[in-house]
């Protein structure tokens, strides 16, 4: 089982490269990072952890640049978006992006993908309705330009003819597909290369792991190499650990605290020693 972490990473909390730094100390296996582009003050869209959104939902870095920052001083650890909302990109664009960062990295890129829950941050950027759809389209245009020199794509919401990009990444990056809904599976095994689902709990751990049990099937039936199963914000401790890894579950990402909205900004103002805490806390989980 590999333990890594996902995190806002914002303006006002700990340093980008501090806490990369301190993830590959800690012989964890991995830094995901949230994304939102912006968030509209209409909120229409209500969140699905609450009435009040927090603000770090407001300043989220940029997950791409501050993953090739990080890339920069850590040799070891996976890096990737826990999720990048897709649908809100031009593919032209972010696979160039995606194929930089996981050049800069060494090969250590995954991009964790889903459609994203606020309609109107996705209508800011043109896509207003079918963003599911789009985000299939998207990750297939980018995989045509990650993997062909002379590459094209015709569909419904991306159009480019033969075209040349470059770099291409060290790897063909991972895309872990986002969420938990009744067709899920069916996109995993289509264009999927994991499965990236929400705070799964153990009293569901059977329910799920007859869920990876289909997954892993349904792959092998289509010729799909196997699906890596990864969760984001497992429950903690080595039980839970123990109890994951019989579902098939292969990688947990534990959630970092916001620990100045939290109440714990300590000496710096940015909370570093309480998510350092918290690191530590998650390591020792082996």
């Amino acid at each position: 089982m590999e333990l890594g972490v996902v995190t806002f990473l914002t303006d006002y909390g700990i340093e980008a490269l501090t806490l990369g730094r301190a993830v590959e100390e800690r012989g964890l296996d991995a830094l995901f990072l949230t994304e939102h582009t912006h968030i509209p003050t209409s909120r229409v869209s209500p969140w699905p952890g609450g009435a009040e959104l927090p603000r770090r939902y407001s300043h989220t870095f940029d997950p791409f640049a501050a993953l090739a920052a990080v890339a920069a001083v850590t040799e070891r650890i996976a890096l990737g978006t826990g999720v990048s909302l897709v649908a809100q990109h031009d593919p032209i664009v972010l696979a160039k992006t995606v194929a930089t960062v996981d050049r800069i990295s060494g090969g250590r890129f995954e991009l964790g993908v889903g459609p994203g829950w606020n309609a109107e941050e996705a209508a800011h950027h043109g896509a207003t309705a079918r963003r599911t759809a789009r985000m299939r389209e998207h990750v297939l245009a980018m995989r045509a330009l990650w993997t062909e020199d002379e590459a094209e794509f015709h569909g419904e919401f991306v159009d480019f003819a033969p075209s040349w990009s470059w770099p291409k990444p060290l790897r063909l990056p991972p895309v872990l597909l986002g969420g938990s809904g009744p067709t899920v599976l069916d996109r995993i095994v289509e264009y999927g290369d994991g499965w990236i689902p929400l705070r799964v709990p153990v009293d569901g751990l059977d329910a799920f792991g007859a869920r990876v049990r289909e997954l892993r099937s349904r792959a092998e039936d289509a010729g799909r190499p196997r699906p890596a199963v990864t969760i984001y914000g497992p429950a903690p401790g080595p039980d839970a650990v123990a109890a994951y890894a019989e579902a098939g579950v292969d990688r947990l990402l534990y959630e970092l605290p916001d620990a100045v909205d939290a109440g714990d900004p300590g000496p710096d103002g940015r909370g570093t020693d309480a998510v350092l805490r918290a690191l530590d806390g998650h390591a020792a989980a082996r």
